[in-house]
C-alpha cells in the first residue's frame, strides 16, 4: 500500500527519486518510472547510477556535488540512457535530504524529460533557419524567399546593413546556394585596411614589385577564382580604389601589382556596406558608376530592433552553440532575462546579442542565465506604465515587443497587425489590455 508522501510523488510530473548516504534508491516516483522506463521494484534498493545511467554519473554526480558542499544544484542539462538504450536529453535539480533533527540522510533528485522539448526546438529552428541565419521576421523571411534565385545568378549583389546585423552571413548563404558552392568563399574587410596594402591584398602582387616582394602572392581575387568573393564594408574604399573595382566589374580582368598582363578572373563579387552608398554617391565620395555595377540586386539586412521576435530563437541558437563549445550544460535562460533582452534596442545587433549570452557563459556555471548575468546597461524601464522593479514580467516583455513592432510601423494598427500575423481586432485588444500609451497620428 503506497503512504501518502508516494501518493504525492505519483503525482508530480517530474522524476523523482531519493538516495541514502550509500547512494542507493529509497523512492522512486512514477514520472521516473516513465521517463528510465525502469519499475519502481527493481529502482528501489539500486545504486542510483545503475539506475539513471546519466553522462555525469561517473565522476561528476550532481547528487554527490550537492551532498559535500550542501549547495543544490537547478536545472543542469545532462543525457540519461532509458531502459531501452536510447539517450535522453534531461535537466536535473539535486537538495539535500535531511531528518528531523537536520541531519543530513542522503540527497533528493528531480529530473525532467526535454525530448519533446528538444524535437521541437529543432524543428522551429529548422522551419526559420537558412543556412547559418535564423529569424522568423517577415522581413528576413522576404529575404529568404527570394534568396535560392539570387543564388543562381552570376549578378554582383549588394548587401546593406547595420554592423552587427548579418550581412556577412547572407552572402555566405548566397554562395552555399548557388552553383559556385564547391568553389572558394572569401572575404575581405575594405575598411580594415589602407589603399596600399588593400590593393596587394585584393589583386596580389608579383616577386619584385616592391623591395620585400620575393615571390609571387596571389590576391584575394585568385583565392576566390571560380567562387565568390566578399567584399565587406564597400563604402570605405577610396576613389582609386573604386577605380580598379569597377574595372573588373566591368571587364572582369585584374592587374597584380608588377605585373606586365592582366589577368582574367570569373568571380562573383558581393558588396556590403553599414553605410548608405546613394546617399554616399549624393556626396560624391562614391562613383555612381560603381554604385550601379553593385546595386544589381541589393539586400537590405534589418536591424534586430526591427525583428525582435527573432531573439528567443538567437538566444536559444547561441546557448547550444556556446554549450558546445565550452563544454557546459545551461538549461537555457529565465523569463526575466529574456524579458529584459526583449526590452532593449540592440544598437550591436546580434553580434552584442552574442556577446551578451557569451558574457553569461563565462559568469553562468550551471542553471538558467539570470537577469544578474546580463551587462549592467541592458535594463530598461518597461514600457506598461508599471513602475521600475528589478525583475521583468512576460506582460511587460510583450507590450515592448509591441511597441518596437508599432514604431517600425509608424504606429499603423493595419500595418502593425499583418507584421505580426495577427487579426487588427486582436492588435487592439492586446493595446488596450496593456495599457499602451501610443502618439497621436
Amino acid at each position: 500500500m503506497q503512504s501518502d508522501c508516494d501518493i504525492i510523488l505519483d503525482s508530480i510530473t517530474e522524476g523523482v527519486f531519493t538516495v541514502d548516504r550509500e547512494w542507493r534508491i529509497t523512492s522512486f516516483n512514477r514520472a521516473a518510472e516513465k521517463i528510465t522506463g525502469i519499475p519502481r521494484s527493481r529502482a528501489i534498493g539500486q545504486p542510483c547510477k545503475d539506475i539513471l545511467r546519466a553522462d555525469i554519473c561517473e565522476g561528476r554526480c550532481t547528487l554527490a556535488e550537492t551532498i559535500r558542499t550542501g549547495e543544490p544544484i537547478i536545472c543542469k542539462r545532462v543525457t540519461l540512457i532509458d531502459v531501452n538504450g536510447q539517450q535522453k536529453p534531461i535537466n536535473i535539480t539535486t537538495a539535500l535530504l535531511k531528518d528531523g533533527e537536520g541531519n543530513i540522510i542522503g540527497g533528493v533528485e528531480t529530473f525532467r524529460d526535454l525530448s519533446r522539448i528538444e524535437q521541437l526546438r529543432k524543428e522551429i529552428l529548422q522551419k526559420y533557419k537558412v543556412a547559418d541565419i535564423i529569424s522568423r521576421s517577415h522581413r528576413m523571411r522576404e529575404i529568404f524567399t527570394i534568396l535560392p534565385g539570387i543564388a543562381q545568378s552570376s549578378s554582383t549583389v549588394l548587401i546593406e546593413g547595420e554592423s552587427g546585423t548579418g550581412k556577412e552571413l547572407v552572402a555566405r548563404a548566397l554562395h552555399s546556394m548557388s552553383l559556385r558552392k564547391n568553389r572558394p568563399f572569401i572575404a575581405v574587410n575594405c575598411g580594415a585596411l589602407p589603399d596600399t596594402l588593400l590593393e596587394s591584398e585584393l589583386f596580389g602582387y608579383k616577386a619584385g614589385a616592391f623591395t620585400d616582394a620575393k615571390t609571387d602572392k596571389p590576391g584575394r581575387f585568385a583565392l576566390a577564382e571560380g567562387g565568390t568573393l566578399l567584399l565587406d564594408e564597400i563604402g570605405d574604399v577610396s576613389p582609386a580604389m573604386q577605380v580598379r573595382l569597377l574595372r573588373f566589374l566591368q571587364e572582369k580582368v585584374y592587374d597584380p601589382l608588377g605585373s606586365v598582363q592582366p589577368v582574367r578572373g570569373n568571380v562573383r563579387v558581393v558588396a556590403a556596406t553599414n553605410k548608405d552608398l546613394a546617399q554616399l554617391v549624393r556626396d560624391g565620395s562614391f562613383r555612381e558608376d560603381l554604385y550601379y555595377r553593385i546595386n544589381i540586386v541589393k539586400l537590405e539586412v534589418p536591424p534586430l530592433r526591427d525583428r525582435m521576435e527573432d531573439i528567443p530563437l538567437l538566444v536559444d541558437h547561441f546557448i547550444e552553440r556556446f554549450n558546445s563549445l565550452q563544454g557546459k550544460n545551461i538549461a537555457g535562460i529565465t523569463e526575466n532575462a529574456l524579458a529584459c533582452l526583449m526590452a532593449y534596442r540592440f544598437p550591436g545587433n546580434v553580434r552584442e546579442l552574442e556577446n551578451i549570452i557569451e558574457r553569461a557563459f563565462v559568469l553562468c556555471h550551471t542553471g538558467l542565465i539570470e537577469l544578474a548575468l546580463l551587462p549592467p546597461g541592458i535594463y530598461q524601464a518597461p514600457v506598461t506604465g508599471e513602475p521600475p522593479t528589478d525583475q521583468f514580467s512576460f506582460r511587460q516583455m510583450e507590450a515592448t515587443f509591441l511597441m518596437n513592432a508599432l514604431r517600425r510601423n509608424n504606429w499603423n494598427r493595419k500595418k502593425t497587425a499583418e507584421d505580426l500575423d495577427i487579426h487588427k481586432t486582436t492588435l487592439f485588444r492586446k493595446i488596450k489590455a496593456l495599457g499602451l500609451k501610443l502618439p497621436l497620428r
